[in-house]
């Protein structure tokens, strides 16, 4: 089987270093931490950049970033199991949202002290009609 020696190939036969990259980072209180990615296939992956201009685009302009070559980046990610570095990905998704159902319940206002409530006025009392309850919330099950 031949090697294809071209720079156009879109899969090369073997990796080249990439050089200096932007990587982005999460800054700490002492220093900061690589962010890492997950694949399509939800394989974790390092990621570097470039150029500034394509981190910015692709993780927006206030994502915090350092520069490393991409073999110390492999290096630094190596012992987390990591071995994968992608190099300019064009997409990334959004964090999901919180689950509304998972969220916790508001907690219930506090019941009157019927210590302090003033006396009703019996008189007040015989002329206003009783309200009907509302009826309880149904869930969909």
């Amino acid at each position: 089987m031949t090697q294809t020696l071209y720079g156009e190939d879109p899969d090369p036969s073997e990796p080249l270093p990439a050089g200096p990259l932007y990587v982005p980072v999460r800054p700490g209180p002492s220093s900061c931490t690589i962010r890492l990615f997950r694949t399509p296939l939800g394989g974790r992956t390092a990621v570097g950049f470039t150029s500034e201009r394509r981190l910015v685009a692709t993780l927006g302009a206030h994502q915090a970033r350092i520069r490393l070559a991409e073999p110390a980046l492999r290096a630094l990610t190596a012992p987390l199991g990591v071995t994968t570095v992608t190099v300019n990905p064009q997409f990334t998704a959004p964090a999901p949202a919180p689950d509304p159902a998972s969220a916790p319940a508001p907690a219930p206002a506090p019941a009157p002290d019927p210590a302090s409530a003033p006396a009703p006025d019996p008189a007040s009392a015989a002329a206003t009609p009783a309200q009907p309850k509302p009826a309880p919330a149904l869930r969909a099950g």
